[in-house]
């Protein structure tokens, strides 16, 4: 029997693909906004592609900031652009 694959949405395109596919933002219970690129950081996850287009749209539909609840400074955006360009998979 097939294993179920788990979807998620991007918060950039607003399509549905497979988890693994997706970089997981998260917002950490101190309060710190950064991408996890193994999924398994505790705190509320929302998902991005792989893309820097998709983290573009999500900063102009200001998609992240109502996923976790919070407003979002520029600088984190600035992180957020720098990590997805280095893509570590750390």
């Amino acid at each position: 029997m097939q294993k179920k694959i788990p979807m998620r949405q991007c918060l950039g395109c607003r399509e549905m693909k497979p988890k693994k596919e997706l970089i997981r933002a998260v917002r950490s219970p101190e309060g710190t906004i950064s991408l996890d690129f193994r999924g398994k950081a505790p705190g509320r996850g929302a998902y991005l592609c792989r893309s820097g287009e998709c983290l573009k749209k999500a900063v102009k539909s200001k998609a992240l900031e109502r996923a976790f609840s919070a407003q979002i400074p520029p600088e984190v955006y600035e992180r957020l652009q720098r990590e997805m360009e280095v893509g570590h998979d750390g």
